[in-house]
């Protein structure tokens, strides 16, 4: 593959190539780069969103460089503040080795273990020396610091900001020098501290990493970032019915951006889905296949297979809506069914929710629903459906 090719794979999806003529530069050298993509370890699970960048990785990794994946146990200690309007409190070693080890065993259902390297920032940084730090911290200025956004905003309306948050982008730049990285992947909430890699790499007397930068995916919603806080997210080791049922609810515009940033289809291939559809396929199917594809990497083939006929199961074959539609609701105790079905506009009247209960007109998750008395808490998520035509997936918050 030529190089301009490879930068033309390289750059599907990605929000920033930076400096591009440098990182061109890079893939004309006859060796095998140093690709460097670090995650801290602060939640125990994965979610489809985490996985934009993973796959980044995997197309170089692909492409025969050496990948870099480190676990950032010692900027975990510290709390990541990008985004953050208040200090982030920092993780337990406990809670940090665990999941780390989760983290080990969920990145491998995209990467080739074989090829991978796997890297802890405590490593290098816990043999750091206090003087060490200081003339870390003497490579770059307060000012400098202020220019991120959010350091800038909290600034400016007098919100705390702790010293030891400007130690969390030294640190995570301190890492590409620690690891001679030539490129470094992250998401575009992580621009800021790719860049003080390259200026970090440069007063260590190093070449200058290239920073490629991915957008952040959004959630179920389509509107807000993928998160678990948020409830809007496909965990990549949901069971497969839940990630079947969740990708299919997602809208028909948002099913072409989860193709192009989670898909490993080609690009030719998902212009010749969209011409389909054009011509008038059904979106539901081909949502089906970004269903199956999406399963049968983070589980297997057989259980992509099964996922997709339980979800035609229950529903009659040929009825099933094209893009149904997700309500998320917030409660503040359990709430009767037919409550739950008129605030999610399934229903007129909770009178009306309560006869087609009675009537066996409702269901959850294709099993009728036969007691009105029936109550849902928080927590709750599945596809309800009202007759034959009325039909939604309902979270409950």
């Amino acid at each position: 593959m030529g190089v301009n090719d490879t930068l033309k794979l390289l750059k599907r999806g990605a929000e920033d190539c930076l400096p591009e003529a440098e990182l061109i530069s890079k893939l004309q050298e006859d060796r095998p780069l140093r690709i460097k993509l670090g995650m801290d370890p602060t939640s125990p699970d994965l979610h489809l969103g985490h996985t934009v960048v993973i796959n980044k990785l995997r197309q170089f990794q692909e492409l025969g460089h050496e990948i870099l994946f480190l676990i950032g146990d010692f900027t975990a200690s510290i709390g990541d503040p990008t985004g953050k309007s208040a200090t982030r409190p920092p993780l337990s070693p406990e809670k940090i080795n665990d999941n780390a080890k989760t983290y080990q065993q969920q990145i491998f259902k995209i990467l080739d273990p074989d090829k991978t390297t796997v890297l802890f920032n405590s490593t290098w940084m816990s043999k750091m020396t206090a003087s060490d730090m200081i003339r870390l911290s003497a490579q770059y200025s307060v000012a400098r610091m202020l220019e991120r956004e959010d350091f800038n905003n909290r600034y400016k309306s007098g919100q705390s900001i702790a010293i030891h948050e400007f130690l969390y982008p030294l640190v995570q730049g301190y890492d590409s020098v620690a690891m001679r990285a030539d490129i470094e992947l992250g998401g575009t909430d992580q621009k800021f501290n790719l860049l003080v890699g390259r200026e970090l790499q440069k007063a260590y007397g190093q070449p200058q990493q290239c920073i490629l930068t991915m957008p952040i995916l959004e959630g179920l919603d389509g509107v807000q970032k993928m998160s678990k806080s948020l409830n809007n997210y496909i965990g990549i080791f949901d069971a497969p019915d839940e990630m079947f049922g969740k990708i299919m609810s997602i809208s028909d515009a948002l099913m072409w951006r989860y193709f192009e940033l989670l898909s490993f289809k080609s690009l030719t291939d998902i212009a010749h889905l969209k011409q389909a559809a054009a011509d008038g396929k059904n979106p539901r199917d081909i949502k089906f296949e970004l269903a199956v594809e999406l399963i049968e990497r983070f589980h297997d083939k057989s259980a992509a297979t099964r996922a997709r006929d339980n979800f035609i199961e229950r529903f009659q074959k040929g009825q099933l809506p094209s893009d149904i539609e997700k309500k998320t609701i917030r409660i503040d105790n359990p709430t009767k069914i037919a409550n739950v079905l008129k605030t999610a506009g399934l229903v007129n009247t909770t009178s009306e929710g309560m006869r087609m209960i009675q009537q066996g007109a409702v269901k959850i998750d294709g099993e009728k629903i036969d007691n009105s008395d029936l109550q849902l808490d928080k927590g709750f998520d599945a596809i309800i459906q009202v007759g034959k035509r009325r039909i939604a997936q309902v979270v409950l918050l």
